[in-house]
């Protein structure tokens, strides 16, 4: 007879409570047994199933019986069937049998992970087999969990509903969630596991957590810094030192893993500052003596300041030259040495022999060192890779989108020679269709050597959207509009606005259709119908409204740039409160816009998009031009020109740049002037600091303050956005920002008296005739209408906005100080926008 001595001691009806817990110091294992309903007797484990420590090897009897096995019994299963027991012995029925196999037998059994203990024994020919069956557990709970979610530790663990209890893999659980409380900075987590026996062989498996104080980091020190400062490297190094203001922050607590993190941002910082020779030497954590916090200190070997000395580009691929390669290289002799330069100019290389038309090419820098003086020679060694073709295109975490929107977006097809430049740029083309949160193209291995499969992993993010936006003005004023958009229609990309929009001085109805390969080919086109009514009453004496559509076609024009071309027909009205314009204070000119008119307008727009990213940049810049021609037919004639773009720089991930701008002129021929609603209004979102139509000419005549748009227009904006120190998974950015420009301009009829026009300053006289009577008083005509205010004067305005991604959706709050204005613009302190994505 042989039996094993790994029988499982925690599941042993009414044993005791072998361990209370389980802590990072003492990874010894025990478990804590609950008594199931109704309880378990003493009597259900026999005297002698004394546990054994798991894992222990079965040990042979000392004189077993040996011969052939002419049958094979099982018992003692309860759920695995008989048939499931014999495939895994390694004996049959008129085979041989000795102790060697019997140890061979119970190890296999053993290693099914089904069993708690196994016994075998053999007699006259019989084999019997008899088990303890592993029970399978019917919930895992986890206790005492407040600063980890519960999802989080049921993504650490591996055991799961339904599976199978072993004290291994339960153990193996524990230092898991150990470890996870140990990385979220609490160094003194405590977990005991618990069983609870139920009916029918299964358990309830408890963590119960003790989660204890975070280990906080009292100081971060540097040993060895000349060049820079404690201060400097702090910043540098992500772990921080602990402050009760830092509640937010997952950085101001101990994690090994961070320290590692640590020492290779400061190695990045220090090689891209020209110390070549820097090392950390060491980084340690020392628990302090209550054990309220580390103390983690840092080693320091700076080394010399190296500048590049030779830089030079060999190769041997004739359709490239070595002198014009070199002259794309983004470094110089004697500038200070950076690693982000070498990997800029490797970039750059590998790009410029990709388009030369070397998809596989090896760009590797050489280095060499040169400490006497104090310098780096530098050779990239340009050569062709092994060629490598696209076995496969896989795209994977599409939900909703489907496939052929993404890979129509890919500028490589199966079969195609794989070139990375290729493969980069389509990913910035599928990010850019801002149906996905992320994009990754992962190279895996095909089906041979010289095949390679592209993945491409997205993660659909909400593509409709629920927008309302307000404003608080300097006079109190609330502004409301919502509206409804979806711009990935049935996971086509198609973009589909059915949207009504209703606010305090805007309502508009608007359908706008878009499909983004237009009868199969590359060409983008919309259809718009709308129509809006703006009633301005609340800024100006008149209400507009317009019924019309349109279609808008776009096309790629290069690889860089992108074109459109569009036709609107519009029918406009302008309509002025009855009996407004009998008022002597009220402008003529003003008065002659009321009226209905049709515009008929062709138009286009070209872009040239250098950003490194579409949807976050941190490098390069975009610029746009656009122009539109009324007069082919209607009753308006017009040319409107406007420009726009932006340059973009990231000094690190918590510090960017964007400087942007924007400029635009209309001009009229024949001898009408500009209608009121063709001119250009801003404030609001586009210029910070100013109501909407805050900013610009108006009229002043009889203290009505009416704003009459421009006919030109110049408006920056510089934003650098800056930490927040909240941590990224709440969502929370801001920036400082300053928006300056001009707007005005205004046609001569408004600006000069006409005959018959009155004194905007002294309207009425008395009538010499009839004393007591007062009359009209005429202005000269010619004379220069001081009531019309076109001042195009500079208007500044700066302050700080807060980006939140709450998870109703996106919010925008801006806070603005004017600092540049004229005394009739209108001014608002605080402004808010935000939208809800379905």
């Amino acid at each position: 007879m042989q039996r094993s001595r790994a029988r499982s001691a925690a599941l042993a009806s009414g044993l005791a409570v072998l361990c209370a817990s389980t802590a990072l110091t003492a990874p010894s294992l025990a478990f804590a047994q609950e008594p199931a309903a109704p309880p378990a007797t003493p009597e259900a484990a026999p005297p002698e199933a004394a546990a054994a420590p798991e894992g222990a090897v079965p040990v042979a009897p000392a004189a077993p019986n040996t011969g052939v096995v002419t049958r094979i019994i099982v018992q003692g299963n309860e759920r695995i069937e008989q048939s499931t027991v014999l495939s895994y012995l390694p004996i049959q029925p008129g085979e041989p049998v000795d102790p060697a196999k019997i140890d061979t037998a119970l190890k296999a059994l053993f290693r099914t992970d089904l069993f708690a203990d196994v016994r075998i024994d053999f007699a006259n020919g019989d084999l019997t087999v008899q088990v303890v069956e592993n029970p399978i557990i019917n919930r895992v709970i986890f206790e005492g969990n407040r600063g980890l979610k519960e999802d989080k530790l049921r993504e650490e663990v591996s055991v799961r509903p339904r599976g199978i209890f072993t004290r291994a893999r339960v153990q193996q659980d524990v230092q898991r969630i150990i470890e996870l409380y140990r990385r979220s900075g609490r160094i003194s987590a405590q977990v005991t596991p618990k069983v609870v026996e139920l009916p029918q062989k299964r358990v309830d498996l408890i963590f119960e957590i003790d989660e204890g104080p975070k280990s906080g980091i009292l100081r971060v020190n540097f040993l060895g810094n000349q060049e820079f400062s404690d201060n400097d490297l702090r910043d540098v190094v992500v772990t921080e030192q602990s402050a009760w203001y830092k509640f937010f922050s997952n950085n101001a607590n101990y994690d090994p893993d961070r320290l590692e993190y640590d020492k290779e941002q400061l190695r990045k910082h220090y090689r891209n500052r020209g110390f070549y020779d820097f090392r950390v030497v060491s980084a340690v954590a020392e628990l302090a003596p209550d054990k309220n916090g580390f103390v983690v200190t840092y080693t320091l070997d700076e080394g010399p300041e190296y500048r590049f000395g030779k830089v030079e580009v060999e190769t041997e691929l004739q359709r490239l030259n070595k002198d014009a390669l070199t002259a794309l290289l983004p470094i110089r002799t004697g500038q200070t040495y950076q690693d982000e330069a070498i990997e800029q100019a490797t970039d750059s290389l590998t790009f410029a022999a990709g388009a030369a038309g070397f998809a596989f090419v090896d760009v590797r820098p050489r280095y060499t060192a040169n400490p006497e003086t104090q310098t780096v020679d530098v050779s990239f060694q340009v050569r062709e890779g092994p060629r490598v073709y696209v076995d496969r295109i896989d795209i994977v975490g599409n939900t909703q989108t489907l496939d052929h929107v993404i890979r129509r977006e890919m500028n490589v097809a199966e079969g195609d020679a794989y070139n990375r430049v290729l493969v980069d740029r389509s990913r910035n083309q599928i990010r850019a269709l801002g149906f996905f949160k992320e994009v990754g193209i992962e190279e895996l291995p095909g089906s041979a050597p010289d095949r390679t499969t592209l993945q491409v992993r997205v993660e659909e993010q909400p593509t409709g959207e629920l927008s309302f936006s307000a404003g608080y003005s300097s006079v109190d004023q609330l502004v409301l509009d919502l509206g409804v958009t979806q711009r990935n229609f049935r996971g086509r990309g198609q973009d589909l606005r059915a949207r009504v929009s209703a606010g305090s001085y805007r309502q508009i109805v608007d359908f706008s259709f878009t499909e983004p390969r237009f009868m199969g080919r590359d060409l983008r086109a919309t259809f718009d119908l709308y129509h809006f009514r703006q009633d301005y009453s609340e800024f100006q004496s008149y209400t507009t409204a317009a019924t019309g559509g349109g279609v808008r076609f776009g096309f790629p024009m290069t690889l860089n740039s992108f074109g459109s071309v569009r036709y609107t027909l519009r029918h406009d009205s302008v309509e002025i409160p009855s009996g407004l314009c009998d008022n002597i204070f009220v402008s003529r000119v003003f008065c002659e816009q009321e009226g209905d008119y049709l515009t008929s307008l062709v138009g286009y727009t070209w872009r040239w998009d250098k950003r490194n990213d579409p949807v976050v940049p941190t490098r390069g810049f975009y610029t746009s031009v656009s122009q539109d021609f009324a007069g082919l037919g209607g009753d308006v004639n017009y040319l409107k020109t406007e420009v726009d773009g932006a340059w973009y720089h990231g000094f690190n991930k918590d510090f960017k740049l964007s400087v942007s701008g924007s400029a635009g002129y209309i001009t009229g021929f024949g001898s009408e002037p500009i209608r009121i609603n063709d001119r250009f209004y801003k404030g609001g979102n586009n210029f910070r600091g100013f109501e909407t139509a805050g900013v610009g000419p108006r009229d002043l005549t009889g203290g009505l303050n009416e704003p009459l748009g421009g006919k030109a227009f110049a408006i920056g904006s510089v934003e650098l956005e800056i930490p927040t120190f909240i941590p990224e998974q709440y969502g929370i950015k801001a920036a400082l920002f300053s928006d300056f420009g001009t707007v005005g301009q205004l046609d001569d009829d408004y600006l000069y008296y006409r005959p018959g026009d009155v004194d905007c300053l002294v309207p009425t006289i008395e009538d010499p005739t009839t004393p007591g009577n007062f009359i009209p008083n005429p202005a000269t005509p010619g004379a220069r209408n001081v009531c019309i205010r076109d001042d195009l004067s500079l208007r500044a305005s700066a302050g700080i906005s807060i980006f939140w991604r709450s998870p109703m959706g996106p919010i925008r709050f801006d806070f603005s100080q004017i600092l540049a204005k004229e005394d009739y613009d209108k001014t608002e302190t605080f402004r808010f926008s935000t939208s809800t994505r379905f």
